[in-house]
């Protein structure tokens, strides 16, 4: 995708620039990644096989457990490598935000414009490298054209199985219950992606250069922001009303989406994967992190707040599938009204009384 050609640009203007040019990241993302770990040609390649099988057998595993996609095909999935998850990711990320861009005021015109984005560029690029050599799997409801793609990164995903110490089989299942569970939520519930991308184009629209005035208060900022989340509360405090509006209701899409498939991993487990109890063990360790440049970039890109996604959106989905049953939890996909807000992913309960009564 061409993001440096006017793609991004507000109606006619067309020397506008985009924030980030995603051709730049995507080429400096896969330059940096590399290949991941050395294993012979024949165990490279029984990967890629197995988890491509492995991902239709865990669908319909989602499927038998929540109720959600009956009668819907399950498409295949693409086993790619680092470098192919990362220039997908970026056009993936592009096709999100390029609607929003074009009609935020942040774009820049001429050749200021054009350097300004191919920085962003570089910059996103080396967040996306650091990623790509994390990420086991991701489903992007924008990859393809929209029509989305689930991705499953085979080279991370031996790496971390030889890393635990786990059995391979058992693992590699593991990780496609967790990521095809996020693919039928969005195949299942026709208006999600919709809502996903409308929220980030309001979020992005909401872009104005308040954020930077906000930078000369920005001790009060950082001593304000102790009732949230390390980044998150800076992060928030240096928005506008609207943007965190915006900001909440995604934050809490993602944590019941997260949460949700990690329940989903857990409950489904047990019954098809013999080692699942260790490598669940193993894996959480694992989420924590390694050395100190690992968990400052961790908590620089926001991982860090992400697990805590997993952990908080979980609980929402036990406590209420314990309470109502899976076919009551399953009226939180009935629209966006039925979602859970931020705060009920916190309390349960409320979203019980306000959607079961």
């Amino acid at each position: 995708m061409d993001t440096v050609t006017g793609r991004g640009a507000p109606p006619g203007d067309v020397n506008a620039h985009p924030l980030v040019d995603w051709s730049v990241a995507a080429t400096t993302g896969a330059l940096l990644v590399g290949g991941g770990p050395d294993v012979p040609r024949e165990v490279a390649d029984k990967a890629v096989a197995q988890l491509g099988e492995f991902a239709t057998e865990a669908e319909q595993h989602v499927r038998d457990l929540t109720g959600l996609g009956e009668g819907l095909p399950i498409p295949d999935a693409a086993v790619v490598d680092r470098r192919a998850w990362v220039r997908s990711a970026a056009a993936g990320l592009d096709e999100l935000t390029s609607s929003a861009m074009a009609s935020s005021s942040r774009n820049r015109g001429g050749p200021a414009g054009r350097l300004l984005a191919g920085g962003a560029g570089v910059q996103t690029g080396l967040a996306l490298a650091f990623l790509g050599s994390k990420v086991l799997g991701q489903y992007d409801p924008f990859g393809r054209g929209g029509e989305g793609v689930l991705l499953l990164v085979a080279p991370n995903i031996v790496q971390a199985e030889r890393a635990m110490d786990v059995d391979s089989d058992d693992f590699r299942l593991w990780v496609c219950l967790h990521e095809c569970t996020h693919r039928l939520q969005f195949s299942a519930v026709h208006w999600l992606a919709d809502y996903f991308a409308d929220e980030v184009s309001r979020f992005i629209s909401g872009i104005d250069d308040t954020a930077a005035r906000s930078l000369n208060r920005l001790p009060d900022v950082i001593r304000n922001a102790k009732h949230a989340d390390g980044t998150l509360g800076v992060v928030e405090a240096l928005q506008s009303p609207r943007q965190r509006e915006s900001f909440n209701r995604l934050i809490a899409v993602s944590t019941l989406l997260e949460g949700h498939a990690d329940f989903v991993m857990d409950e489904v487990g047990p019954e098809v994967i013999p080692s699942v109890a260790s490598i669940r063990r193993k894996f959480t360790e694992r989420r924590k992190g390694g050395g100190l440049l690992d968990r400052v970039l961790r908590a620089v890109l926001g991982i860090d707040a992400k697990i805590k996604q997993y952990e908080r959106g979980s609980k929402f989905t036990k406590h209420v599938v314990a309470e109502v049953g899976m076919a009551g939890f399953n009226e939180v996909w009935r629209s966006p009204e039925t979602l859970p807000t931020r705060d009920e992913i916190s309390e349960p309960d409320t979203w019980l009384r306000r959607v079961h009564g």
